[in-house]
């Protein structure tokens, strides 16, 4: 069976690693539940100059067409207030849900359990039904209240994956760096690749 994923994208920096994310999701045949905040999609704007519009399938039709997606009938996106949608719900929860990345502002909300929109509302679903949740933090420096924040997710079972860069395999460009930070986060995620030469062979 196809692994289900959510994946959020808040408005931290860091939108390329989610898009790389994106494309090794779909080319390894998950059925992706998209959700992108408000402010996700003015970082995209920023960072990538690719324009997403606040309906979701036009969004859907840009992501694919830019980032030359396949399998684009397994990837659902999904206005942030749509409160109808399929992880929205205990019911119908994913196997996993990765928030790539996620603002600090987005972390407290988790952290504090303040659904307000779908994308928080989806970690909420994923915490209570005791499924994998991973956050990719992006902020520096940190204070004492996102550490405090980070702690106490992580005490329930919540991965921190922090988007640090390795340099022991010797990246050559920033494609690089992103392929080392997806595939550590696919590995959180159970989903087996091979992005990157492991320690040790």
């Amino acid at each position: 069976m196809n692994k289900q994923v959510t994946l959020g994208i808040t408005g931290a920096t860091g939108i390329p690693i989610a898009f790389a994310l994106l494309q090794q999701l779909l080319l390894h045949e998950c059925i992706v539940h998209l959700v992108i905040s408000t402010a996700g999609i003015i970082t995209t704007k920023q960072e990538t100059e690719i324009t997403l519009s606040s309906n979701p399938n036009q969004t859907k039709k840009i992501l694919c067409s830019e980032l030359n997606l396949v399998n684009e009938e397994r990837l659902f996106v999904y206005s942030n207030n749509d409160w109808f949608s399929p992880i929205a719900s205990g019911s119908s929860v994913s196997d996993v849900m990765i928030v790539c990345p996620c603002s600090m502002a987005s972390l407290g909300k988790i952290a504090g359990g303040i659904g307000d929109d779908l994308l928080i509302r989806a970690t909420d679903v994923i915490m209570k039904e005791r499924k994998n949740l991973i956050l990719v933090p992006r902020e520096a420096p940190l204070s004492a209240l996102h550490l405090e924040n980070m702690l106490k997710l992580a005490k329930l079972g919540v991965s921190i994956l922090p988007p640090v860069p390795a340099f022991y395999n010797h990246p050559k460009t920033i494609d690089d760096i992103i392929s080392t930070l997806v595939s550590r986060i696919l590995d959180q995620a159970d989903i087996n690749n091979n992005l990157i030469t492991r320690w040790g062979n």
